[in-house]
C-alpha cells in the first residue's frame, strides 16, 4: 500500500510505502469499544464525606419513657437537636431534613473506567491506524480532503518552529478543513453556563519523536499533533468514530512500523 508524500510548500515529491499497520481490517464497533475505554480513563471519582450530615447531636427520642420524647406530643417523630430542659431541636440527620446526609450519595469504589486487554486495544489500536487510510471513512467524519489519505509530508516538517508556516504547509493540503473547524459552536442549555464553546476536530499529525512542531501546530484550531508513542484510539477516533484525518511524517511511518 502506498502514499504520497509532500513537501513543506504542499507539493509532492514522491511515492513512499506504508508500514503493514495501514493494511489491516478496520473494525469498526472494536474502535469505538476503545475509545470509550480512553474516555473513562479521564473521569473523576466522585465520592461524599462519611461524616456528612451525621455530625450533629439530634437523635431519636421515641419511647414515651425517654427524657423529652416527642410520643403524644402531636409532633413527628425525628431525630431532633438536643436542647436543654427536654425540649425539642430541629430535625437533622435524615436525607429529608435541612442539611442532612444524602439518600444514595456517590461512592469512590464505583467502577467508572471502562478496562480493555492489552492485545485487544493493540489490534483496536492499529485498526484505527488503518482507517485512517480509507477516504470513504475519513470522508463519513465530515472531514474535507481533496489529497490521498493518509497525507504524508517531508522529515523536515517536524523541525517547523514557527505556528505561521506550519499553518500554511497545511492550509495548502487541508485548507478547507482547517476552515472548518474554525467555526465554533455554542451548545445550548446549562451547557453554554460551563464553557459552551466546541470546536471541531480536523487533522491529528504523528511525528517519531520530541520536535519543536509539537509546539508549533499545537495552537491551531482542530489540530492535534502527538509522537507515534502516544497515539490512542481517542486520538484516531474522536466521538468513538474512526477515520479521523491523519498526517504522517515519514519518519513517523518508520515508527508505526513497530507497532
Amino acid at each position: 500500500m502506498k502514499a504520497q508524500m509532500y513537501s513543506l510548500d504542499g507539493k509532492m515529491v514522491r511515492e513512499v510505502e506504508l508500514p503493514p499497520a495501514f493494511s489491516a481490517g478496520v473494525q469498526l464497533e472494536l474502535i469505538a469499544r476503545a475509545a470509550i475505554s480512553d474516555q473513562t480513563k479521564h473521569y473523576q471519582r466522585k465520592g461524599n464525606d462519611p461524616r456528612a450530615g451525621m455530625e450533629t447531636s439530634a437523635r431519636y427520642r421515641g419511647r414515651k419513657e425517654d427524657f423529652g420524647s416527642g410520643k403524644n406530643k402531636g409532633t413527628a417523630i425525628r431525630p431532633r437537636e438536643v436542647l436543654p430542659k427536654g425540649r425539642l431541636g430541629k430535625v437533622k440527620r435524615i436525607p429529608s431534613a435541612v442539611k442532612g446526609r444524602r439518600a444514595h450519595p456517590p461512592h469512590v469504589n464505583k467502577i467508572i473506567i471502562e478496562q480493555m486487554n492489552r492485545k485487544e486495544y493493540a489490534v483496536a489500536l492499529r485498526s484505527a491506524i488503518a482507517a485512517t487510510a480509507h477516504k470513504d471513512i475519513v470522508s463519513a467524519r465530515g472531514h474535507k480532503v481533496n489529497v490521498g489519505v493518509p497525507i504524508v509530508l517531508d522529515n523536515s516538517f517536524e523541525q517547523v518552529n514557527k505556528t505561521k508556516q506550519a499553518y500554511q504547509t497545511l492550509y495548502s493540503l487541508i485548507g478547507e478543513d482547517l476552515a472548518r473547524c474554525e467555526k465554533r459552536k455554542i451548545r445550548t442549555g446549562v451547557r453554554k453556563r460551563k464553557g459552551g464553546r466546541t470546536y471541531a476536530k480536523s487533522a491529528i499529525i504523528a511525528v517519531s519523536k520530541d520536535a519543536p512542531i509539537l509546539k508549533a501546530a499545537r495552537n491551531i484550531s482542530g489540530i492535534d499533533v502527538v509522537k507515534v508513542s502516544g497515539l490512542t484510539a481517542e486520538l484516531l477516533a474522536p466521538g468513538a468514530k474512526a477515520g479521523r484525518l491523519a498526517i504522517y511524517t515519514e519518519a513517523a511511518l518508520a515508527e508505526i512500523a513497530k507497532l
